[in-house]
């Protein structure tokens, strides 16, 4: 019985601190939610800032620039894409859902396709579809190291649009659609999207001051359009972060749920073997005594 009763008190330690570690990275990805959707937000003025500065250089130019500058090319025959995962695991289906829906989607689409991966458990799951993967960067642990990543990425793909004429990019990733809960979702940012420059160039100006283009229309669109690149890329990383965090924490529920259930268990069966033993011995005092209660009557 003491065996016993050792073997359960150590299956109860050691379920109490796995509870404890559950517990600590369910707080963790709960903070993490917090922090990159707030800097997702914290770039909505400035993302609105470029979409204002690009609207008037298109309004200058007559929504119209060079295939080189981003514009629509007639035929492209190059395609890149840009697959945000995980590095680590405890995410539930986060890496095979985003997977999945660029692997589909990717299939429809026709020319030379190049595949960067972020995270080596996306990069592993679209090595095994038979994609052709170019890269693989790691995955931002802060919002402060989103920044490097981007900048890695911009060099390493976007560098192909000066090479290239006509480079289609697109982005894969997971986006938060309410608390714990993500869905894939897919960005096309290059070629400009036709509707899209329209629309821009149809954004009324906030203030009652015409806006002038000033250093030369094509250089200010060039770098308003690679200032759109690194925001559109950062709110994709960040909100990509968000919702691996929110399926770890769904995650982290789920583990800390079996957990209870199974300290639960053991602290019933540890309790119902303790009562037993004192059961025990309390019918051996109890037959001791009876015992001796007839030998003295004898």
């Amino acid at each position: 019985m003491s065996d016993t009763m050792a073997s359960l008190r150590r299956k109860i330690s050691r379920s109490g601190e796995l509870h404890s570690v559950v517990r600590t990275m369910k707080a963790m990805a709960a903070l993490n939610i917090g922090q990159y959707e707030q800097s997702v937000k914290a770039l909505e003025k400035y993302y609105r800032t470029v979409e204002l500065g690009l609207g008037a250089c298109f309004r200058e130019r007559g929504a119209a620039a060079s295939a080189a500058e981003g514009e629509e090319p007639a035929d492209t025959g190059a395609v890149a894409a840009v697959v945000f995962g995980s590095d680590q695991g405890l995410v539930g289906q986060f890496n095979d859902v985003v997977a999945d829906y660029a692997i589909k989607t990717l299939a429809t689409m026709s020319g030379d396709l190049q595949v960067w991966a972020v995270g080596e458990r996306v990069h592993a799951r679209l090595g095994d579809a038979g994609l052709a993967l170019a890269g693989l960067f790691s995955v931002p642990v802060s919002v402060r190291a989103i920044t490097p990543l981007i900048g890695q990425i911009l060099v390493t793909s976007v560098r192909r649009d000066r090479q290239e004429v006509g480079l289609e990019l697109h982005l894969f990733y997971n986006r938060p659609t309410s608390w714990a809960v993500y869905a894939p979702f897919r960005q096309r940012l290059l070629p400009l999207d036709d509707d899209w420059r329209r629309r821009l160039a149809e954004l009324p100006w906030p203030s009652a001051n015409l806006a002038e283009v000033a250093g030369g229309g094509a250089a200010t669109l060039r770098a308003l359009i690679r200032e759109y690149l690194f925001v559109s890329l950062f709110r994709a990383c960040a909100a990509s972060l968000a919702s691996e965090n929110a399926s770890r924490l769904a995650a982290m529920e789920r583990a800390e749920k079996n957990i209870d259930d199974i300290l639960e268990n053991l602290q019933g069966a540890f309790h119902g073997l303790r009562q037993s033993g004192i059961d025990e011995e309390l019918f051996d005092v109890i037959s001791g005594f009876e015992a001796l209660a007839v030998a003295r009557r004898r």
